[in-house]
Order: C-alpha cells, then structure tokens, then sequence
C-alpha cells in the first residue's frame, strides 16, 4: 500500500511542478485552462499536489533508514 501511495503522490507533484514550470515560463496555468480558474475541481486537484508534496517530506526519513541498513 505505502508503494502505491508513493507513486501516487510523485506522480501528482511531478504534475505539479509541471504546471508550475509552465507558468513560470510560459504563463500557462493548466489547470486553470482544464478545469477552469478555482473551480471546486481546480481546488481539489491543487489540494492534492500540495498534500503530496508534504507527505513526500517523509520520503527523505524513509531513504535515510534505507540507506543506513544497506551500510
């Protein structure tokens, strides 16, 4: 379960930094052009990102006891 839930939330924040980085480029927000500016879709959808976002900062405790058992 943790494995699914792993990739589920990369694969969101990767979407995320995406988007981000087309804005920052291109000021083109597709999120907004999918699924309209803060519609309650647009606000789940940004919601989740930024819930995986933070659930990806137990990443780095999880790598680090990774890496010390292979030691």
């Amino acid at each position: 379960m943790s494995k699914g839930l792993d990739y589920t939330a990369l694969t969101l924040v990767i979407i995320g930094a995406v988007n981000w980085g087309l804005i920052g480029i291109f000021k083109l927000d597709l999120v907004n052009l999918i699924f309209g500016n803060m519609t309650w879709m647009s606000r789940v959808i940004y919601t989740l990102i930024g819930i995986s976002g933070l659930y990806l900062l137990s990443l780095y405790g999880r790598v680090m006891d990774f890496e010390s058992e292979n030691v």
